[in-house]
């Protein structure tokens, strides 16, 4: 048994180098074959095509460019921003105003302007409760500022506390708006942004209002509006001293006030007029020795 596995293992061995041996003869005989080198003619006509096709894609560029040039250059003589119209603003000017709509590099443009502002006011403003713009033409355009409808304000660690007739506080500045009056007198420990400011008679605000608008709707600027204890009204107009009284008849005491003040101008003292009434018109005036 042993005798012929080694003479059957033998046989095979003889058999995998015979194979080896043609295989690496057919692997040298492939080595020997040579192939030439194969020539192929330009394509003219293609190459052609080629430079056509990119010559067609750059001119349709230049034309796609220069008919965007000329349309800007259009809609830059036609649709720049001339006229201006603002309405409704007394705490700013209407250069003011024009400044806080048509900031940004294409501010004068209407077409832009239309498109940054469609649907959308502008809030944020102090004193404004917001703006509108509205393209009349393609030159022109109109801004309308909605106020907030301020009473007063009183002066608080150093900032101006604005507040409405219901006497919530709705805007802090350091900056004294024009045509609002100071009230003095009030009685408060602390102030919070938009509530109401803390005093014991919740009317005051709605008085307060009243006067402010009939000094508007007479073209009198007072400096300052006191309540004494007892919410009687003192008007200061320079240094010029208004003893209003009560609210009673506040209406004729202001409108005669209009007709006494330009008598007053340059002069200090106390106009005593909380007595008046359309039937006593009692007014008299108390000069101060130094005015």
């Amino acid at each position: 048994m042993t005798k012929r596995k080694k003479i059957k293992y033998r046989k095979k061995e003889k058999v995998y180098k015979k194979k080896n041996r043609l295989t690496v003869k057919k692997t040298v005989n492939q080595k020997r074959v040579f192939s030439r080198p194969v020539f192929h003619k330009p394509d003219f006509g293609k190459a052609f095509r080629m430079h056509k096709s990119l010559l067609i894609l750059i001119i349709t560029i230049l034309m796609g460019l220069l008919v965007a040039l000329g349309g800007l250059i259009y809609i830059r003589c036609n649709y720049t921003v001339t006229n201006v119209y603002v309405e409704g603003n007394t705490y700013y000017t209407d250069q003011e105003i024009v400044d806080m709509v048509m900031k940004g590099r294409f501010s004068h443009n209407s077409i832009f302007l239309a498109i940054k502002y469609r649907d959308k006011s502008i809030e944020n403003v102090p004193f404004v409760e917001k703006m509108d713009v509205h393209i009349l033409s393609p030159d022109t355009i109109r801004i309308n500022v909605y106020e907030k409808a301020l009473a007063g304000y009183v002066e608080y660690l150093g900032r101006y506390m604005y507040f409405d007739r219901e006497g919530t506080v709705v805007e802090s500045s350091k900056e004294k708006a024009n045509d609002v009056p100071q009230v003095m007198g009030l009685q408060f420990n602390y102030v919070v942004m938009y509530k109401k400011l803390p005093v014991d008679n919740k009317d005051i605000f709605a008085e307060i209002l009243d006067i402010t608008q009939l000094l508007n709707k007479y073209n009198l600027k007072a400096d300052r509006i006191f309540f004494d204890s007892d919410y009687n009204v003192y008007l200061y107009f320079d240094k010029i001293e208004v003893s209003i009284g009560k609210e009673d008849n506040i209406d004729e005491k202001i409108i005669q006030l209009q007709y006494i003040l330009p008598d007053l101008s340059g002069k200090s003292g106390v106009l005593e007029m909380s007595d008046y009434d359309e039937n006593t018109k009692n007014v008299t005036f108390k000069q101060n020795s130094s005015g």
